[in-house]
């Protein structure tokens, strides 16, 4: 993930990027199995995504400080006074390993808090660019469970582990973010050169030894978190410039970069054989759905826009993943989103057909901020009350109507569901966008009496009597049920 602070002029690049990287191929997986379970995750809606590791003491955007680039979201989100020079920082940065001891950590509060806002999935971050692991691998000494990190002689040190078991509890899908690319890995960034950008720094034609080992080194982590872990549903990969390319894609970044002066400075094909990672892990992890994001191909199992909702929702599985807050990862007295907001961007993203992952970066000691919990909270309400209208829905003839209202339906067609973005001043209510059948019945969730309702000229006018408002502080949702047959 990258920053979303204040780094403003550094986001509409960054949303330029998803949208042509993530919006234009979609290539279904072969296998039925893991198209119907992906139709199985598309029942789910609601997800939870967290951002967490040793950053978070310092408060700062997770992993990109320590990149070399000239770009917002690196140059930016240095934490100030720490160092003067680039190397100075990071070795500063990766000493934060001998300083997180989150001694508050109890992920069974995290996960009853998104079971009670009505979450379904969650992803958490295994291992985010940095190369910190928060789990207990054995080819790397940069980790939680790590003699130099106090938090090691914690019983539940093994964070995923713990993570993984407490959602688990609650019945949701797991799902494990992984960073491909791995910036404190010699076979990435390798010592012998100095780092110039996000890319691995040396030539891999010319060393291909060593991007063997990093091919390993790669897979042998994935097969951890696959093999010990207990199940996983989703594996979620960032880092999508790590990917085969052909040498026509390898000269055409060339010349972008001289044209456009873009991030690749090296560009060339960083082959990781996902084929190889995905056969593998479907053998510990059967139907296992793998995100290998904003690379087009059949790994891509569904698409992730970052931080945006597509305006009229996209013709395959796809989930938008947003910030609860401004930053992914924790900032201490960040602006989260108000619950209207945060409800509204739920149904606009379930009634254009895709999931909402919403993230929270848990704190440096190990919880959430109490706006966030306040956050879910009021979620929960709403969606105890309105829920049916979202879980299991598809994408309706229509997503809206203007800019207040939104449809779903009920996968047989036979149930349509309007959610109303304000409640009719006038007690009435017109819908003209989606077809009403006769002898329909219409009745306001959370209400259990049939609504007066009438066709004119301009579509059918609801009747929605004003002592109703009260069932709901967000978004009202009409229940459409066609006429059962005899």
């Amino acid at each position: 993930m990258k920053a979303c602070k204040k780094w403003l002029c550094a986001l509409g690049l960054l949303i330029s990027l998803a949208t042509e990287a993530q919006e234009q191929a979609y290539y279904p997986d072969p296998d039925p199995a893991i198209r119907q379970r992906l139709e199985e995750w598309q029942d789910l809606k609601f997800g939870l995504l967290m951002h967490w590791g040793t950053y978070s003491q310092w408060g700062i955007v997770e992993s990109w400080s320590i990149c070399p680039e000239d770009v917002g979201w690196a140059i930016d989100a240095w934490k100030p006074g720490v160092a003067n020079s680039y190397h100075e920082y990071v070795q500063k940065y990766e000493a934060l390993k001998g300083s997180f001891n989150p001694t508050r950590f109890a992920p069974e509060k995290w996960a009853t808090a998104a079971k009670a806002a009505g979450m379904k999935y969650m992803v958490f971050t295994t291992k985010h660019h940095d190369g910190f692991s928060m789990f207990d691998t054995k080819y790397s000494d940069y980790k939680i469970t790590d003699k130099g990190t106090p938090f090691s002689t914690n019983p539940r040190s093994n964070v995923v582990k713990e993570v993984f078991n407490a959602f688990r509890q609650e019945n949701f899908w797991i799902g494990a973010y992984f960073s491909k690319p791995d910036w404190h890995s010699d076979y990435y960034w390798w010592k012998k050169f100095p780092a110039s950008d996000r890319n691995a720094n040396y030539s891999i034609r010319k060393h291909p030894d060593q991007w063997k080992k990093f091919i390993d080194f790669t897979h042998n982590q994935i097969d951890e978190l696959m093999t010990d872990y207990g199940k996983v549903d989703i594996l979620w990969l960032d880092g999508g410039w790590v990917r085969k390319k052909t040498d026509e894609e390898v000269k055409a970044e060339l010349l972008d970069v001289f044209d456009n002066s873009r991030w690749f400075r090296n560009p060339q094909s960083q082959d990781i054989d996902m084929a190889g990672i995905v056969r593998k892990s479907r053998l510990k992890q059967p139907k296992l759905i793998v995100v290998d994001r904003a690379v087009p191909g059949e790994h891509q199992n569904y698409l992730t826009p970052e931080q945006h909702i597509p305006e009229t929702g996209l013709p395959y599985p796809w989930e938008t993943c947003m910030t609860m807050g401004n930053s992914w990862s924790y900032v201490p007295n960040d602006q989260y989103k108000p619950a209207n907001e945060l409800i509204e961007k739920l149904v606009d993203i379930v009634s254009k057909g895709g999931n909402y992952l919403l993230n929270i970066g848990p704190s440096p000691d190990g919880d959430f901020d109490a706006k966030a919990y306040e956050r879910l909270e009021e979620i929960g309400k709403w969606i105890n009350t309105n829920g049916e209208g979202i879980y299991g829905s598809r994408m309706n003839k229509t997503f809206n109507e203007g800019e207040s209202i939104r449809f779903t339906k009920s996968k047989d067609g036979q149930t349509q569901y309007a959610f109303l973005f304000e409640f009719p001043v006038n007690g009435i209510q017109t819908i003209s966008k989606i077809d009403i059948p006769e002898k329909a019945t219409i009745r306001l969730l959370g209400t259990d009496k049939n609504l007066k309702w009438k066709r004119t000229a301009n579509g059918v006018e609801v009747t929605i009597p004003q002592a109703l408002q009260n069932v709901s502080n967000h978004v009202w949702t009409l229940k459409i049920a066609a006429p059962v047959k005899k």
